[in-house]
């Protein structure tokens, strides 16, 4: 359960596109709170158009924490963002002003509530042999001798999904125990110590496609193939997590010569649907988190707007 820093934080989450980080400045604003995101991708420099980071006009009218803190090459976990997220919270209320979290990263928002499993460490060894059996038999593979081992943890996981299908057969192999089982502590959570619920954005969803399909577009005219081509020429190649970020396979795929311009758009619209799909599943099943419109936060949140 959250305790101190983390007992009076704001925090707005919702699918992506669907308008939390435009939203998060007046809130902020009405709040006198500081932002700190909650996005897995956004970490990354050079990484701009394809993440919707917030741009430097809006970072200088809310200060921003968490945004461009790693190379495209490194990595970063659930655990690793918690405690930087957690000197954040310190940093920011010891100057007197509030904190309003904002991002749609599933993972971090459940352990920002709920904590983290107590599993075992990373066995690198492991995780490569893993990888590479991904790589070789593809993913779907892997997923399925999860499946048989523990089919709890294989049914909330997307077969694409190869860094947690990876580390779901890393804790079954070191420990004998499924990762569904460590994770028993989230079960029967009904509410956290939160001074607040958890506000996460649920537009229409017709309405969520249409904004999401012209976000990419708007992404693509924006230079984002040439962002994603910077970083293919970069030194050293993208970390397994940021290359799931939404849009840059695609283009890699694209620049390899498999598929046009005009397809590889397609696929990236597709691709990122069904990931507000996924998180929109994950919001609706943890608990105190509250659906609403975007004109209707301060009232959940029990504020009054002045």
């Amino acid at each position: 359960m959250p305790v101190a820093p983390f007992h009076n934080a704001f925090i707005l989450t919702g699918p992506t596109g669907a308008g939390k980080s435009a939203l998060a400045l007046t809130l902020a604003e009405r709040l006198d709170a500081e932002i700190v995101c909650m996005d897995s991708m956004t970490l990354y420099r050079g990484m701009d158009i394809g993440t919707a980071k917030p741009s430097s006009d809006d970072r200088r009218r809310v200060p921003h924490h968490l945004l461009d803190i790693l190379d495209p090459w490194e990595s970063a976990s659930a655990a690793w963002w918690l405690r930087r997220a957690a000197d954040c919270c310190r940093n920011i209320e010891n100057r007197g002003r509030r904190v309003l979290f904002v991002g749609g990263t599933p993972l971090y928002l459940k352990a920002l509530l709920h904590g983290l499993f107590d599993g075992p460490p990373a066995d690198q060894e492991l995780r490569r042999r893993l990888a590479e059996d991904a790589e070789r038999l593809g993913p779907s593979a892997l997923h399925a001798r999860l499946a048989e081992v523990d089919p709890a943890g294989a049914a909330r996981l997307h077969p694409n999904d190869v860094r947690r299908v990876v580390r779901a057969l890393e804790v079954w192999q070191l420990t004998g125990r499924p990762i569904s089982a460590w994770q028993t502590q989230w079960q029967g959570q009904k509410e956290s110590s939160l001074s607040r619920p958890v506000l996460y954005l649920d537009p229409p969803r017709r309405q969520l496609y249409d904004r999401i399909d012209a976000r990419v577009q708007r992404m693509i005219a924006d230079g984002l193939v040439g962002e994603v081509r910077s970083l293919r020429q970069a030194p050293r190649p993208l970390s397994r997590e940021a290359a799931q970020a939404l849009g840059y396979k695609e283009l890699f795929d694209h620049f390899d010569g498999r598929v046009g311009l005009a397809e590889t758009i397609v696929r990236i619209q597709t691709r990122t649907r069904r990931f507000a799909k996924r998180q929109l599943t994950w919001f609706h099943h943890l608990p105190d988190c509250i659906p609403v419109k975007d004109y209707l936060t301060f009232a959940a949140w029990g504020l009054t707007i002045s």
